[in-house]
């Protein structure tokens, strides 16, 4: 960055920071790229008199561009009018002297994410503007009190982290140091309010709350990918169909810049020593060879020009993926238990046309769990979804038992019975007696190893996991967890079902949590923390993963309707599987499962819930 030009004025005299001071009503935004002309956009939209700053010219017409193509295209979707938009362009001017923020009331910097450029930027705002100006950093990595206190005023500065795209994005994340002043920090907050956006208080810590959230679970992402653990597809739709997710994590990466993620993680590994902070290696050799992502045109993926969103194929792309071909014939499938997630499974298999065998405990509970899948397809008649003579069909399919005898002419056997592995082996041990030679035997456990369930079988070659997610009707994914036995066209049977009953399978190997649960529960851990460490409350990080993230759900939302014992088990299996210290379970979710308080379930988890 070239050098800023300096006025020579004295600062000196202390700063003026009145609680009840003015509205904010002329801002400064240094930086014009992407962030910068999204956060001049909201301003200038809201009625601020905005003033945009870049050294680089081109820069500063981009900007000006990018506002009049937008307002635009909002007038052509008739949310504004023409004096509106007219309104708006008048209210923002751009420069290249940063002494064009002289009279600003509020400077909001976003140069890149190093130290140095934005030390250069503040030492330089200090010489230009009013003592009682604001200033912002938009960093999400850097110090936020270490650039306040080597400013001229310490009290005035603090940190404003929109998230991309600004105009879009309703979380805004403000900063405070040790020194900030509370009335800058109320001007502010009332600012973001008036701009439409949910603000977060938080302190000053590397990558806040959303980024300190995602950028871990992200480079767990990309470790994933660089172990060859799972295909980089496979990685991101997992995700996406598995916990809702916008976007898949290695896709986001390249969103983001995979520069700017290493960047943040090396920010976030000095300060809290967590290994899994430490950047994957592939970061870095990505971006020292240049492939930062959507902005360089190839990243994780290749994109059709640098800045496109479009992917095309490369070298990494599977000639052919989730081959079916070899598959054995299935036309009868055997579900065994009656719970939940069996009779969701069963559902599946029947509504896709394949006669389905339902074994419970007692005939009792298998016609219980039949009549479950029948209010289940009533719904899906009263929806439009299928006919009345569908739904009888599909019941028709079902033949319940009270043993596993009844599997002996199937073509599938899927046990869907409590996560406990001695008792999946024992399960197994039955299957491999009364099940017909060729059938492929299959596990649905989230977390434990599916080897050890097809070594209790003389057949390990024909057992396979297929995760499938809950509520199974509902949920498109299917994990496809092969053993280092499992028999290739085991592997291709299983994809050819998902298929059949139309799943998105996913292929992975055995190892605890496979994809979905082995990203999303260290997740969910270190939420536990961020509130064991008194940083934020839980409704502060749900609402950050929610506005900043674009998450379905905050993770203190989804720990309670999990079920706080069923994350920490799951933890502890990850904890024991890949013994990194930052896996071990947050002490405050081992003490809140001991007191019973297991979330919706009991009606008490991190939050209360009323009584059914």
């Amino acid at each position: 960055m070239d050098r800023l030009p300096h006025t020579g004025v004295s600062t000196a005299s202390p700063s003026v920071l009145s609680p009840s001071r003015a509205p904010l009503t002329t801002v400064a935004v240094v930086g014009l790229g992407t962030m910068g002309t999204g956060i001049a956009e909201i301003l200038a939209r809201a009625g601020r008199e905005v003033i945009g700053v870049d050294i680089n010219e081109s820069a500063c017409r981009r900007a000006v561009t990018a506002l009049e193509v937008a307002t635009a295209r909002a007038v052509h979707r008739e949310r504004i009018t023409e004096r509106e938009r007219a309104g708006i362009l008048d209210r923002f001017r751009v420069s290249t002297d940063l002494r064009a923020a002289a009279d600003a009331e509020l400077v909001i910097e976003v140069v890149p994410e190093d130290y140095d450029t934005k030390h250069e930027v503040f030492a330089a705002l200090d010489t230009v503007v009013s003592p009682s100006a604001i200033i912002a950093t938009g960093t999400n990595a850097l110090s936020v009190t270490r650039l306040a206190a080597e400013s001229a005023h310490p009290e005035r500065v603090l940190g404003l982290h929109f998230f991309n795209p600004a105009p879009a994005m309703k979380l805004v994340e403000i900063v405070s140091s040790v020194l900030t002043a509370p009335a800058a920090i109320e001007a502010v907050t009332a600012l973001a309010r008036d701009l439409g956006k949910e603000p977060v208080a938080l302190g000053d810590r590397p990558g806040f709350v959303a980024d300190g959230l995602l950028f871990g679970y992200l480079n767990q992402a990309a470790a994933m990918y660089e172990a060859k653990y799972a295909a980089r597809e496979d990685i991101d739709a997992a995700m996406r169909l598995g916990c809702g997710l916008p976007m898949g994590p290695l896709a986001l990466l390249d969103l983001i810049g995979i520069d700017t993620a290493r960047t943040v993680l090396e920010a976030m590994y000095t300060a809290s020593g967590d290994r899994l902070h430490a950047p994957a290696p592939i970061l870095g050799q990505l971006s020292e060879a240049g492939l930062t992502g959507r902005k360089a045109g190839r990243g994780f993926y290749t994109y059709e020009a640098p800045g496109s969103a479009t992917v095309v194929p490369d070298a990494a792309t599977a000639e052919v993926r989730h081959s079916t071909e070899g598959a054995r014939p299935v036309r009868a499938v055997g579900v065994a238990g009656s719970g939940t997630m069996a009779s969701g499974i069963a559902e599946v298999f029947t509504k896709a046309g394949l006669e389905v065998v339902l074994a419970g405990r007692t005939l009792e509970k298998a016609e219980r769990a039949k009549a479950r899948i029948g209010k289940s397809l009533e719904r899906s008649v009263s929806k439009g979804r299928m006919t009345e003579r569908a739904r009888e069909q599909a019941l028709e399919r079902i033949t319940t038992a009270d043993a596993l005898d009844a599997f002996a002419e199937v073509d599938l056997a899927v046990e869907a019975v409590a996560e406990d592995l001695v008792v999946k082996q024992e399960l197994f041990k039955v299957l491999d007696k009364v099940c017909k030679p060729g059938a492929v035997l299959a596990t649905t456990t989230s977390s434990l190893s599916v080897v050890a369930c097809a070594r209790a079988t003389s057949r390990p070659q024909d057992v396979v996991g297929l995760h499938f997610f809950n509520p199974a009707p509902a949920m498109k994914l299917v994990e496809v967890v092969r053993t280092v036995l499992t028999a290739d066209d085991v592997r291709a049977t299983a994809h050819a079902v998902c298929t059949t009953v139309g799943k998105h399978p996913v292929d992975c190997g055995d190892r605890a949590g496979f994809i979905v649960n082995a990203l999303l529960f260290p997740y969910l851990n270190n939420a536990v923390k961020m509130v064991q460490e008194h940083y934020a409350t839980p409704d502060a990080i749900d609402a950050a993963m929610k506005l900043g993230g674009g998450y379905p759900m905050g993770p203190f939302e989804l720990l309670d309707v999990v079920g706080l014992d069923v994350s920490l088990a799951i933890e502890r299996v990850l904890h024991r599987e890949f013994r990194e210290p930052g896996l071990a379970p947050a002490p405050l979710l081992e003490h809140l499962v001991a007191a019973g308080c297991l979330g919706r379930k009991t009606g008490r988890g991190f939050r209360e819930y009323a009584k059914a």
